[in-house]
């Protein structure tokens, strides 16, 4: 039900249906965080990687009722992430398979699952189109510093340097793929890079991949940008960790400020 909504967006996704007995045991070893421990109607983020903790898909699970739950996830993904997950179901009881829906992104008062990538409360408002002022996802994601498939994150990418760890990771629930080398970064190391929030001055968006440079040399590359109202434009990008938070950055003849 949508009772009221002050700007709202459409959402591509893809979405599969986990259903049967074993519904909820099966995704515990599949996926990084902890679904058991979800209430029926609650939802968590998390990830199916491959055994070297490279990013399959990323996750938001909903649990539909006790056996029954929806995994939403990009577009583009939904096939590969069903094709893992029935690859590996052996006798598990639990039915997999792609699901028709709708995604709309509500700022307001409407009732959905709840997402947090945009900054601001919201929810997914599945198979329903409430009314409201169009608002910008994509501006509004860059500038909450989420990261998104296609652009900060792919195949190339560890969880911890894109900052999954904290919202889609579960350090003690048991095994899935991918396990142990999360686990070991997390607990004795650290990335080499890390996800940041840029701005640039009002001009031309820079491109996707452009090189950062620092001290005269490449320290990291833009992944997203977005024009602002002032025209002004915020970003994210990959930056060495070692590389201090404060500094001014370059690319091509433009600065770059870390936010």
């Amino acid at each position: 039900m949508v009772t009221q909504a002050l700007r709202v967006a459409p959402r591509g996704r893809a979405y599969v249906g986990a259903t049967g007995r074993d519904a909820a045991d099966y995704l515990q070893r599949m996926v990084s965080n902890d679904v058991e421990a979800l209430a029926v109607g609650e939802a968590c983020d998390a990830l199916l990687l491959t055994a070297k903790a490279r990013l399959i898909a990323p996750l938001r699970i909903w649990r539909r009722g006790e056996d029954d739950f929806l995994l939403l996830t990009e577009p583009e993904l939904g096939e590969a992430a069903l094709a893992t997950l029935l690859r590996s179901r052996f006798a598990a009881k639990v039915e997999l398979a792609l699901e028709e829906h709708t995604s709309t992104v509500a700022f307001g008062a409407a009732d959905g699952i709840p997402t947090t990538d945009y900054g601001a409360p919201a929810t997914e408002v599945l198979d329903a189109e409430p009314a409201g002022e169009r608002a910008d996802l994509e501006l509004l994601r860059i500038e909450a510093g989420t990261p998104a498939w296609g652009k900060e994150l792919d195949e190339r990418i560890l969880p911890a340097e894109a900052g999954l760890e904290e919202a889609f990771i579960s350090f003690t629930k048991g095994c899935y793929p991918g396990q142990e080398p999360v686990a070991r970064l997390h607990h004795r190391g650290h990335p080499n890079r890390e996800l940041r929030r840029l701005e640039l001055d009002a001009g031309d968006l820079p491109a996707y991949d452009e090189e950062l440079v620092h001290d005269g040399k490449a320290v990291g590359r833009i992944t997203s940008a977005a024009q602002r109202p002032d025209a002004t434009i915020a970003a994210l990008g990959y930056v060495r960790v070692d590389v201090p938070r404060d500094a001014l950055l370059g690319a091509g003849q433009r600065s770059i400020r870390q936010v």
